[in-house]
C-alpha cells in the first residue's frame, strides 16, 4: 500500500526513473498515441471508454507526484482558446505558465527523446493534450 494520490504502478515506475527535463504527455482520446510520441516513451493506456479517464483528472493526480517546470499545449489554428486550457491553468501549481505551441510544433515536442511517459486518456474535449516538463526537487531548508 502507498500513501498519496498516485497509485498506478507503471506510472510510478516511469516517473521514478525520469529526471529533470523529462517530459510527460497527457493525451486526449484523439491524439496519435504511437506515432505522435517518442519511440522511447512508455505509453500507459487509461482510455477505457470515451470520457474515461479525462485529462484534467490525470493532471490533478500528477501535480501531487512531480515538480512541474513547464507545460505546453497545442494551439488551435483559430481562436478562441479551448476551455480546457483554463482548466489546466487552474490545476497547475502557481507560477507555471502554459506555453502554446502550433499543432505540428507540439507533435515535434512530444516526439522528443525527452518524452518519457505518455498517458493515453479517454478525454473527448478537443485540444486536451498537455506536455509537462519535470522540474527539480529542491533540497530541504536547513
Amino acid at each position: 500500500m502507498l500513501y498519496g494520490t498516485l497509485l498506478h504502478p507503471e506510472i510510478l515506475g516511469v516517473l521514478g526513473t525520469a529526471g529533470h527535463g523529462s517530459r510527460v504527455l497527457i493525451a486526449d482520446g484523439n491524439y496519435p498515441f504511437v506515432t505522435g510520441t517518442s519511440p522511447n516513451a512508455d505509453i500507459v493506456y487509461l482510455n477505457l471508454a470515451p470520457g474515461m479517464l479525462n485529462a484534467t483528472d490525470v493532471l490533478k493526480v500528477l501535480v501531487t507526484a512531480i515538480p512541474i517546470e513547464t507545460a505546453d499545449v497545442m494551439e488551435p489554428n483559430t481562436p478562441p482558446e479551448p476551455p480546457i486550457v483554463q482548466e489546466f491553468r487552474n490545476i497547475l501549481p502557481s507560477g507555471i505558465a502554459i506555453r502554446k505551441l502550433e499543432r505540428f510544433a507540439f507533435y515535434e515536442a512530444a516526439r522528443s527523446a525527452d518524452t518519457a511517459l505518455v498517458i493515453a486518456t479517454g478525454e473527448q474535449r478537443i485540444y486536451a493534450n498537455i506536455l509537462l516538463t519535470i522540474g527539480v526537487v529542491p533540497p530541504p531548508e536547513a
